[in-house]
């Protein structure tokens, strides 16, 4: 193993590979930021281009490419409000405020750090606990998936601000949505109103691109800005932004190992994880008021976890030839194009490989980190294109993106759909990111729920399934704390006020 190791970084650091992942970067940021071209799409392009290349290199490259476009969602979510993937959702909430207070250049910093220390976190778990891990997400099944999506949902009440009632109408919107399409006990179609094309079901990229995009193209044209905003220029920002997120350790490990966790479960990914984090994070706050307002612990919070969702959705791959997410099944098909063949077999008789892989992850986080603080400058400089150029960019850019996941029109109509909803929405308070989250769990807790009913039918026991099995105990305790939690702490809060009054009374007598 040893000598795989060092083969694989010496691999790894060579001058060939790193201009090739330098390249893959700059590419992946660019494919990250726009959105609806996602790193699945992304990898799935260059898969073809490897086919000539040595097995090691082209890994770097795919590898290299899909944690650039990870982050490079980031970008549109802090600028424009527009998550270029699924899993900068959670980024607009403090990204996007941030950049309206002029400080658009230290989130973007920041998201950068974040995102770079968060994967190489994920990586050290994929170089040393991978096989433990693998063996760990083995022993989830369709009703810990079921409980991880219902404590998923808990997090409505961080993201519905000011009303959690408006809250739970928007997370039961995307619930409604994500029910559209076949029924998969029956096979009958559902909520498709006799348009035989939506028996597909809602396709999320597009859902996402209306609900945050269109909402934010029509806020743009009723403003009377010329800009989307201004930037404060100040020296050392960026230095003061990079060390920043340094002083916040405890946050960055905890988002990071949640994102880490999440990520090597199949069917979860960095969307979950990053809505997860940010939750935990806001709970465990000194100041939760903060969040969604332009806290930067919010934007450590999203992209670190995110970030570690690369790697981690990596380690059943790898390990067990199980794709954890879209990303690696489309890696999969670049291992077995090189006749690669993930499990044991791999780290024996092509660790050099393996480990050249997995080294390289950490080594195109630190080219990301390079390369993402030069190019911060020219990402700012969107910011200074006039609102009446930057809407019909944006406009275009939203169509292909909805039109490139499946070639359809149909999801082109579907945003603009979900872009109507969205701005109605926001004008009567509701929140859009408890609509998305809906969306994505609700498809995950249904697939789990109906695969444990099948599973009671042919034998096994429904409330053994869902209420005995370890791991679903231990997410129904995390549930209920998740609901009950901020009940007593505002509890406890009144209580302080009402105590601090009654002194202030007396002292006053």
């Amino acid at each position: 193993m040893g000598a795989d190791v060092l083969q694989g970084l010496m691999a790894s650091v060579s001058p060939g590979n790193l201009m090739i992942m330098s390249l893959a970067i700059v590419g992946g940021i660019i494919i990250g930021s726009l959105p609806g071209l996602s790193a699945t799409m992304g990898v799935a392009l260059l898969v073809p281009l490897t086919f000539g290349m040595d097995p090691g290199t082209g890994l770097l490259m795919l590898g290299a490419l899909y944690t650039a476009a990870m982050f490079g969602g980031a970008n549109s979510a802090i600028l424009l409000n527009t998550p270029g993937t699924p899993a900068n959702v959670a980024t607009t909430f403090d990204g996007y405020p941030l950049t309206k207070k002029g400080q658009a250049d230290r989130a973007l910093v920041t998201a950068l750090t974040s995102s770079v220390i968060g994967g190489i976190i994920g990586t050290l778990f994929l170089l040393f606990l991978a096989q433990f891990l693998a063996n760990f997400a083995l022993r989830f099944g369709p009703p810990e998936n079921f409980w991880l999506a219902v404590f998923g949902l808990t997090i409505i009440g961080s993201l519905a601000g000011r009303s959690v009632l408006k809250g739970m109408i928007g997370g039961g919107i995307g619930l409604l949505l994500a029910l559209i399409g076949i029924d998969p006990v029956s096979g009958a179609s559902r909520f498709t109103f006799g348009f035989g094309e939506l028996n597909q079901g809602i396709e999320l990229i597009p859902a996402m691109i209306g609900f945050f995009t269109i909402p934010q193209i029509i806020h743009l044209i009723e403003s009377r800005d010329k800009y989307v905003s201004k930037i404060d220029k100040r020296k050392g920002v960026y230095k003061e932004a990079f060390f920043n997120v340094f002083k916040k350790p405890v946050t960055l490990i905890r988002s990071s190992l949640i994102g880490t966790f999440i990520g090597m479960l199949p069917g979860a990914g960095g969307n979950v994880a990053s809505f997860v984090a940010y939750n935990e994070s806001k709970r465990f706050s000194k100041t939760p008021k903060e969040y969604g307002k332009g806290s930067i612990d919010g934007v450590v919070t999203s992209e670190s976890a995110n970030n570690a969702t690369v790697s981690s959705s990596l380690i059943p791959l790898l390990t067990l030839g199980i794709p954890g997410s879209p990303v690696a099944a489309v890696l999969l098909g670049g291992l077995l194009i090189h006749g690669l063949r993930p499990g044991a077999e791999l780290f024996t008789g092509s660790g050099h490989i393996a480990y050249t892989f997995m080294i390289g992850l950490i080594v195109a986080n630190i080219l990301l980190l390079i390369i993402g603080l030069l190019g911060t400058k020219f990402f700012v400089k969107a910011l200074n294109v006039p609102i009446n150029y930057l809407v019909p960019i944006i406009t275009v850019l939203a169509i292909m993106g909805a039109y490139a996941i499946r070639n359809s029109f149909l999801d082109v109509y579907i945003m603009l759909a979900c872009g109507v909803i969205g701005y109605f929405a926001i004008k009567v308070g509701i929140h859009v990111g408890p609509i998305v989250l809906g969306l994505i769990l609700g498809v995950i807790a249904e697939q789990g729920f109906v695969s444990s009913v099948i599973q009671a039918n042919s034998g096994q026991n429904l409330f053994e399934l869902f209420f005995t099995r370890p791991i679903t105990i231990i997410l129904i305790i995390m549930t209920v704390l998740s609901l009950f939690t901020p009940l007593w702490v505002a509890y406890q809060q009144n209580k302080a006020k009402g105590t601090t009054g009654s002194n202030d009374k007396n002292i006053n007598a």
